[in-house]
């Protein structure tokens, strides 16, 4: 896609393909590719040829943590220097179907939660700091084996960025993620998905048709606007009581008995053929 310096962005099959396009330096993050990213995302999020979307990194590397240039500037002058924002277009998805979460997920990542279809994350290699933070925020995490994962944090006289105290404990438990944030000691891909940080580790040979393979299965046989509201649902449910949570699956079911969705879902049960649901 024109106009993108530091990312890649392929389309086939109904899969938006955001690759991280730094591998000489294993994919290190930079404003710009945190505008790029966000604005990818925000763009397949949009698009109705697109039912799934994956990110990867080019190269050896998911993404190594912040670029060193940029730690060293704001280590001299003990305050971040912002964001650089080079695409300003407005990403939000009021449209999209299921529970509104406006305010409930803010900060620099919120908008994946916010999309309404399922990102995957593809752990081709290197995975550390700010790179580990951003897959918190994905639907799927898929790893290779090999792949070295940190949090990198303490290890940098930082703390837990970006909501990730808060995330990393309800993937893998709160004495494990004192483990890996205290000691920000390296992690293979296999031993992530044991702790249940990622859904499954790979050999890497196999990392991106084990992600493609998932997201085929979404982009076919589930339903767009299905996958939409249960994201947004699961989301809100972690601010929700079980009362709130109940009364609002009860008014989504009701709103999904009268969508074409439901029509072709059941359709194509008993026609015995794969579902042809329509975009969103």
């Amino acid at each position: 896609m024109a106009g993108y310096q530091e990312i890649l962005v392929e389309k086939a099959a109904r899969i938006a393909t955001i690759t991280l396009n730094r591998p000489d330096r294993l994919n290190a993050w930079t404003p710009r590719m945190a505008d790029e990213v966000r604005h990818a995302t925000g763009q397949a999020g949009h698009d109705p040829d697109v039912r799934c979307i994956i990110v990867t990194g080019a190269g050896r590397g998911f993404c190594a943590g912040a670029e060193v240039q940029n730690l060293e500037i704001t280590a001299s002058r003990g305050k971040s220097r912002g964001e650089e924002v080079l695409h300003p277009d407005d990403i939000a998805f009021e449209n999209a179907p299921g529970p509104d979460l406006t305010g409930l997920f803010p900060g620099r990542f919120g908008y994946l939660f916010d999309c309404p279809k399922p990102v995957i994350a593809a752990i081709n290699g290197a995975c550390a700091g700010i790179g580990l933070v951003f897959t918190l925020y994905c639907d799927f995490r898929f790893a290779a084996e090999d792949a070295k994962l940190t949090t990198a944090f303490a290890a940098r006289g930082l703390i837990a960025e970006h909501g990730s105290a808060w995330l990393l404990p309800r993937l893998v438990g709160e004495q494990t993620a004192l483990d890996l944030m205290l000691t920000s000691r390296k992690f293979l891909g296999a031993e992530a998905a044991a702790l249940g940080l990622v859904n499954s580790a790979v050999p890497s040979e196999r990392l991106m048709e084990t992600a493609r393979e998932a997201a085929a299965h979404l982009a076919v046989m589930s339903s767009p606007r299905s996958m939409a509201v249960m994201k947004r649902q699961i989301r809100a449910a972690r601010l929700q009581d079980f009362g709130t949570a109940l009364a609002v699956a009860d008014a989504e079911m009701h709103e999904s008995f009268g969508a074409a969705d439901f029509r072709e879902g059941v359709t194509s049960l008993v026609e015995r053929r794969t579902p042809a649901f329509p975009d969103l």
